[in-house]
């Protein structure tokens, strides 16, 4: 073995421990307490749940249950001695500027700013954020940020038992593909990527709670109808394919923009809307979904 493959070989197993000791160094029940409430942990993903339950909002005559799409939230992923933290804060018109101010103040970064909906009432705006460094401190500044906001600060309390999801959940998973879940009264599916994705040179895994997951939420209405909406996560040249298959299904395209700054590769996020027979719409995200890379049954 020559000393060159020997130094790469050293350097490999280095890389290694370096990645676990990052991973070992953050202390997660002090980011807990910080944030007041436990982490949903996959892998080494920690992701916290800020759900908007003090409003009421409506669109079209629903009223938005908070698993729908008004579930605010951070991850953070050990790195570099520390960790990233990326999330989405659901805000009213008249927070935005004081969390914003906050947030800068605080040395988060502010990635995007945008609506989900059209026509909610009241109108909600979702605010992306990230961030690096000291797991606790980031977590402190998180919880500083959001008390400029209404945003319910105590841990919601479990439902018991939780609402009924009144659809054929089983043929919607076999339309769409994945296995999805029932949360406070939602069905949520999250379809992933064939492609990796990265930022700050890290790779986003796991996808789902990183948010680079197709996302999609079904939310009973009566008679086998549902509320749909979430997110597209395309890269740019399967936009418009995927917005011709929802067009074609009727169902409402409410938002296209960006989540991130430095992905790669660039992703574009579409969201949308539709209250229609759940199954007639499962069939159109599919044929949406179709028209993407992403991991199917």
């Amino acid at each position: 073995m020559t000393n060159v493959l020997k130094s790469l070989m050293i350097a490999g197993f280095a890389g290694i421990l370096a990645t676990a000791a990052n991973a070992q160094e953050v202390d997660w029940a002090k980011v807990d307490a910080a944030l007041g409430r436990k982490a949903a942990v996959t892998g080494d993903v920690h992701r916290y749940g800020f759900p908007r339950t003090d409003l009421t909002v409506t669109v079209d005559g629903v009223t938005i249950k908070p698993a729908l799409a008004l579930g605010g939230w951070v991850a953070f992923k050990p790195m570099h001695g520390g960790a990233m933290v990326m999330g989405d804060l659901v805000l009213l018109e008249t927070e935005i500027n004081p969390v914003m101010t906050k947030a800068i103040a605080n040395g988060l970064e502010i990635t995007a700013i945008h609506n989900h909906v059209l026509r909610g009432s009241p109108a909600t705006f979702y605010m992306h954020v990230g961030g690096h460094g000291d797991a606790e401190k980031l977590a402190t500044a998180i919880r500083d940020t959001l008390g400029e906001s209404k945003t319910p600060m105590q841990a919601p309390a479990a439902a018991s038992p939780p609402p009924a999801v009144d659809l054929d959940t089983a043929q919607i998973d076999q339309i769409i593909g994945v296995k999805g879940q029932a949360n406070g009264g939602v069905y949520q599916l999250a379809v992933p990527r064939k492609d990796p994705v990265t930022e700050g040179g890290m790779q986003l895994m796991p996808s789902g709670p990183l948010g680079v997951n197709t996302a999609i939420g079904f939310q009973p209405t009566g008679g086998g109808k549902a509320a749909i909406t979430g997110d597209f996560v395309m890269i740019g040249t399967e936009v418009n394919s995927v917005i011709k298959e929802l067009k074609a299904a009727g169902i409402e395209i409410t938002a296209l923009h960006s989540h991130m700054l430095t992905e790669q590769p660039r992703l574009i996020f579409m969201h949308f809307w539709a209250n229609d027979d759940a199954i007639k719409l499962a069939r159109g995200l599919r044929a949406a979904i179709d028209k993407t890379a992403s991991k199917t049954n």
